[in-house]
């Protein structure tokens, strides 16, 4: 089986989040159960000077967007046996500061960026070599992707195209843009209609993928039922569960090589299930770090996220706010994101300096040292797609506070669920008071050390793999390539 994966950014070339670990993880698994794996990326600034080894392929071409003949060509990369990267070069598209916005503000021409990316993955599927079985899409940058092949199949200009699986990563970002957009797919007027990518007069390329891709895929089991409801459904609801049977929640998994407690450059001190003593010195090191008192009779709870109301920031402050005059706790953040969000965790680093400390931006080694480092993870999203780092912090021993939504409840364990296997803390609404019931729940627990070792070994001791979720896609491949 070879399989095409197609997505609009790909860990570690470019990334602005999850998705592009996701892909990256999920086409080296797939590549290392033997199946081969050509992956479809743009060439984002920055990515050749960075990467110089990758090269063009030879292999220029003229796609038409609209009323435009725009020209590109791809760039390869083979970082493993069966694994091929290929990077499409367009540089009035892809050469520009950010991925999809500069200042918080979209590029206004995204739709036919992401259409000729589309229309540039569909030709390497048509005139590869070794022509896939199955294209595999992902989120609404490649939405309209699995139309443009169910169009040249039925139509029968690609009699044989391969099939299509299209995963959803976060509903809530659908690629929606005016009427006019549609004319970039050079598409006939009468496919855009309400059972293809209309949606409220606008176009939706989201919603075109969830019509006409052969099989849906979303990141976890509970997220593919919430998103069926009107709360989580985002208004594409009523098609979702027109699709529910064609729908496969699918958790993500979790790179070990890369997020791993005994082979890591970025900690101070080795340790695992087996061996926690390095847990306690990295707690240490940690409170150094961020300018904390070094003290192991209190308990830490960290937080690594975008700044925003979906992940639930809010909820995190104003629990801090109630618990931090009585209650014995250190807190410590990186993220970035919302400015007001931003200020208001900084004023509680210098209200509360001894027990809370904030750092704005990302640093990639800092993030490991703070899941090393701490006791527990709060993690209060409103809603949650699958997340990652609830997952890592189950492999680091740092136990997640979890709201009861998404991948969250489907990847943590709560006692009251299954005492044996517990890992975590679930709370059920998404309000501060709740929030604060589970951080005090956690500082009671944290005085039981048998407790708190159980919940670590629980944690650390979880299968969250690539290898095991990627069975999971296999099985979901074959059952397309085998359907009708």
């Amino acid at each position: 089986m070879h399989v095409l994966l197609a997505a609009s950014e790909l860990h570690p070339f470019s990334k602005t989040g999850g998705l592009a670990d996701a892909v990256a993880a999920l086409g080296l698994a797939v590549s290392q159960a033997g199946f081969r794996v050509t992956v479809i990326t743009p060439l984002y600034r920055g990515i050749q000077a960075k990467y110089p080894e990758i090269r063009p392929m030879g292999w220029p071409f003229d796609l038409r967007v609209g009323p435009e003949l725009v020209s590109g060509q791809f760039h390869r990369l083979d970082p493993s046996p069966g694994l091929s990267i290929w990077f499409v070069e367009q540089s009035g598209f892809f050469d520009r500061r950010g991925l999809y916005n500069e200042g918080q503000r979209d590029y206004p021409d995204n739709a036919q960026r992401f259409l000729f990316l589309s229309k540039a993955a569909m030709l390497a599927a048509r005139y590869h070599p070794e022509p896939p079985s199955l294209i595999h899409c992902h989120d609404w940058q490649l939405g309209l992707l699995p139309l443009l092949v169910h169009h040249a199949r039925v139509t029968g200009s690609w009699p044989d195209a391969p099939r299509t699986v299209f995963t959803i990563h976060n509903l809530a970002y659908q690629g929606v843009f005016p009427v006019e957009s549609w004319q970039y797919t050079n598409l006939p007027w009468s496919w855009f209609h309400l059972e293809s990518a209309a949606h409220h007069g606008r176009l939706n390329f989201l919603k075109g993928a969830l019509y006409l891709a052969d099989a849906l895929t979303t990141v976890s089991p509970r997220y593919a039922q919430e998103i069926c409801t009107s709360e989580y459904g985002c208004g594409l609801e009523g098609v979702l569960r027109r699709r529910e049977h064609d729908l496969t929640g699918i958790l993500n998994g979790v790179d070990y090589s890369e997020w791993n407690t005994n082979a890591n450059p970025a900690l101070n001190h080795a340790y695992d299930a087996q061996h926690l003593a390095g847990k306690g010195a990295n707690k240490a090191s940690l409170q150094v770090e961020m300018g904390l008192p070094v003290d192991p009779e209190i308990p830490l709870f960290g937080n690594i996220s975008r700044l925003t109301d979906q992940k639930g920031c809010d909820l995190i402050a104003d629990a801090l706010e109630e618990l931090l005059p009585r209650t014995p706790l250190q807190f410590v953040l990186l993220g970035s994101g919302d400015p007001v969000l931003e200020a208001r965790f900084r004023e509680l680093a210098k209200r509360f300096p001894e027990n809370v400390a904030v750092k704005i931006g990302f640093d990639a080694r800092l993030a490991h040292r703070i899941e090393a480092g701490t006791d527990f993870y709060l993690m209060p999203s409103r809603f949650e797609p699958c997340g990652l780092n609830q997952m890592y912090s189950l492999r680091y021993g740092s136990i997640p506070i979890v709201r009861h939504t998404g991948g969250l409840a489907d990847s943590v364990i709560d006692p009251r669920d299954d005492a044996d296997r517990a890992n975590g803390i679930h709370f059920q609404e998404p309000t501060a008071e709740a929030l604060e019931w589970a951080i005090q729940k956690a500082v009671v627990l944290y005085r039981d050390p048998v407790a708190i070792h159980h919940f670590r070994v629980n944690g650390m001791s979880a299968d969250l793999s690539w290898s095991k979720q990627a069975a999971d896609y296999l099985r979901l491949y074959r059952d397309v390539l085998h359907g009708p």
